[in-house]
């Protein structure tokens, strides 16, 4: 017997480097990039593009990558990018190709998304993508790891002698541990309440979602004590907090600056909503990339430490690999992304523009457009 496959050889895959200073993250390690070769595809990565995970160009030759410069990677008819896209590098894009990204990249730029539409460049919000049982593999990934990269940063950040407060987040026999207040009750909430137990720490936990919280309760165990977001309580778990989280809630909770104001000095802060509004809107914001105590001081100065993906970005590589690799796979396999999208419930759920036309509420009026129903278009194509 004969195998029989399908020709992929002409389907290529472009991964653009980081944008430089902004964004750490890269989708594929060198054997999920060599699982695809192996499968059939093309993958050209741009020189240098791994260097944020530490991975040389030469592990990605050696599994069959192609390297090419920034323009290459992104004249393919798939492109893997994490970071906002910029105006130059959207007009970069070839015509009618497929953009794999993350909903905020896209929705930075109005006018990026203008070039996306008059391109005709299929875009997919990989954090919303749901699979059969309304989950959203991607963004829950995402979302575990911010959890836990804040309590390991928290962690460290606590425990700097020279300009942190030189205290363990758990302290030991005799000494009243840290504690930890979080906003809301979700994925990220609840990697941050598990290492923060595991740390020793004292974890409060706050949602108006009561469900929610009573799941997120029942998986933590007697350790994390719940409540609803009751102004006079969360004000004063706020007071006495060595480190807070906030987490997305709806509706946003937002902490004034008369709340900031009365926290301790050195409280370390989180902000890991994905929204524009922040939660802390009085402080100034820190990329967890560039984490460092010393933006943190004892003498009153407070920031709020965002995007903690960008702290462990070889993590996010090796986390979110396999769930390409599963996606791509499927999507060549259904001979091409209108097929996909046409069979596949959750992928339509994430497109954000479809052969030039916004299919997505927010980004539709983000350029002033009124979406359109993608059904309608695919029943047509």
């Amino acid at each position: 017997m004969l195998r029989i496959g399908v020709n992929r050889r002409n389907i290529t895959i472009g991964l653009p480097a980081p944008a430089p200073g902004e964004d750490r993250r890269f989708p594929l390690t060198p054997e999920a990039a060599g699982m695809l070769v192996e499968r059939g595809f093309t993958v050209k990565m741009q020189q240098g593009g791994a260097a944020a995970i530490h991975y040389p160009d030469l592990r990605y030759q050696q599994q069959g990558v192609e390297i090419v410069d920034r323009a290459e990677a992104l004249r393919t008819d798939m492109v893997i990018y994490l970071s906002p896209l910029s105006p130059a590098d959207a007009r970069g894009l070839k015509r009618g190709s497929m953009l794999m990204t993350l909903f905020p990249a896209v929705a930075a730029d109005p006018e990026v998304v203008k070039t996306l539409l008059i391109k005709g460049i299929i875009t997919i919000a990989l954090d919303h993508i749901t699979d059969d049982g309304g989950h959203t593999p991607f963004a829950d990934i995402l979302a575990e790891i911010a959890g836990r990269a804040s309590m390991a940063t928290a962690s460290a950040l606590l425990a700097d002698s020279v300009h942190g407060k030189g205290i363990l987040l758990g302290g030991i026999a005799g000494i009243v541990p840290c504690e930890v207040t979080i906003l809301g009750s979700g994925i990220d909430a609840i990697a941050a309440a598990q290492s923060a137990m595991g740390l020793g720490a004292t974890v409060r936990m706050f949602d108006n979602d009561a469900y929610r919280l009573r799941s997120a309760l029942r998986q933590l165990g007697q350790g994390v004590a719940g409540s609803a977001l009751h102004p006079r309580v969360l004000i004063n778990a706020l007071r006495s907090a060595d480190v807070v989280v906030a987490t997305d809630i709806r509706p946003l909770h937002i902490i004034s600056a008369d709340v900031v104001a009365e926290m301790k000095a050195g409280v370390i802060t989180f902000d890991l909503t994905a929204g524009v509004r922040s939660v802390f809107p009085s402080m100034p914001k820190v990329d967890l990339g560039n984490a460092s105590a010393a933006d943190n001081t004892m003498d009153g100065r407070r920031v709020c430490y965002v995007n903690p993906a960008n702290a462990v970005p070889r993590t996010v590589a090796m986390a979110l690999s396999n769930t390409f690799l599963t996606m791509i796979t499927e999507i060549f396999t259904c001979d091409g992304m209108t097929n996909a999208l046409m069979l596949n419930r959750g992928l339509q759920n994430a497109a954000l523009t479809f052969l030039g036309k916004p299919v997505n509420a927010e980004i539709g009026a983000l350029v002033g457009l009124r979406a359109v129903d993608i059904n309608l278009i695919l029943q047509f194509s």
